[in-house]
């Protein structure tokens, strides 16, 4: 009997020390579980914890259920969650080098966006660790185009529409355009769409999907104005708190997802825009008239980034130009 009670003595302890060497993080994001940036994550949770046997557990919140996604940021900063995604490009009010991946049409491929990325990324990385967090990885959304409850021919048609704004780069472009901005969050979108909160949306056939914009709208312009990034990233005392080991398999996970995120971004966007013509929607290129429109908004945008920015925004344009 006292060797059964010494065995299950034993056991208990042994439970209760692995329970104790086990680190929990939690991981808000702002998009639903089905989203491909959400899966890629959910992936990057499962092999963070296979290939620290266990040691670092993450727990993905989707659909901004634990954080509303402009929370995010500031929870992985304060400690109220150990890392976190967020859509850069939305805190370029903070930093225009937040804002660079969103200029229109300065990197409107894939090729071009992964360029962008290499030539900016350090300054992203330099900016995340002076407000105590560390970069994880990257990975775009489609290229993004316009929904519109009615046709557009021209930038002038977009006159007095509501336009949903995600980063103040939109939110420039409705000024621009003589549309009325709108702050939206993506959880938000299809109710926003429904009830008329707002009648256009520049964002991707992948965002199209996730809301059935079909229900609400018909028409989409596959503008390919630029590639906005989620960055992935961690609270940098929870990272440091890590042993190097289980930090090296957090980097290669990360660094796993990255490239796997980019190829499933890239491989999804004819689905996209196919369920977009199947379920009843009118995808198409835009007319002259609006592209010429779009481009004149763009180099507009991009001469008043480049001023913003100064030296760090003008050497990153450079090199990606070069």
């Amino acid at each position: 009997m006292k060797t059964i009670q010494s065995l299950s003595g034993a056991l208990a302890l042994a439970v209760s020390l692995a329970a104790a060497a086990q680190t929990k993080w939690d991981m808000p994001t702002p998009y639903p579980a089905t989203n491909f940036h959400t899966e890629n994550i959910v992936q990057f949770a499962t092999d963070v914890e296979k290939a620290t046997g266990g040691k670092l557990k993450i727990t993905v919140h989707p659909g901004a259920s634990l954080f509303k996604a402009p929370e995010i940021k500031r929870a992985v900063q304060g400690g109220q969650a150990q890392v976190g995604e967020i859509l850069i490009s939305g805190y370029s009010n903070e930093d225009p080098i937040f804002g660079l991946d969103s200029v229109p049409f300065l990197a409107t491929s894939y090729a071009e966006s992964a360029r962008l990325w290499k030539v900016s990324r350090k300054a992203v990385e330099d900016r995340f660790a002076k407000q105590g967090m560390v970069v994880l990885y990257a990975v775009p959304w489609p290229p993004q185009g316009i929904y519109s409850t009615k046709p557009l021919n021209s930038a002038a048609d977009m006159k007095g529409l509501k336009l949903r704004a995600y980063n103040p780069m939109i939110s420039r472009i409705a000024e621009l355009a003589g549309a009325q901005p709108v702050t939206i969050q993506a959880a938000e979108l299809a109710q926003a769409m429904a009830t008329g909160a707002v009648n256009a949306n520049i964002t991707s056939g992948a965002t199209g999907y996730d809301t059935k914009a079909w229900e609400v709208v018909k028409n989409y312009y596959d503008t390919q104005a630029w590639l906005p990034k989620n960055i992935i990233f961690a609270n940098k005392k929870a990272f440091d708190a890590l042993d190097k080991p289980s930090q090296d398999a957090l980097r290669k996970a990360a660094a796993d997802a990255e490239t796997r995120g980019w190829k499933v971004s890239e491989e999804k966007t004819a689905y996209y825009l196919g369920e977009l013509k199947k379920n009843g929607m009118n995808v198409a290129p835009p007319s002259a008239q609006l592209k010429a429109d779009f481009q004149k908004i763009g180099q507009t945008i991009t001469a008043e980034w480049l001023k913003t920015a100064g030296p760090d925004g003008k050497a990153i344009i450079d090199a990606f130009r070069k």
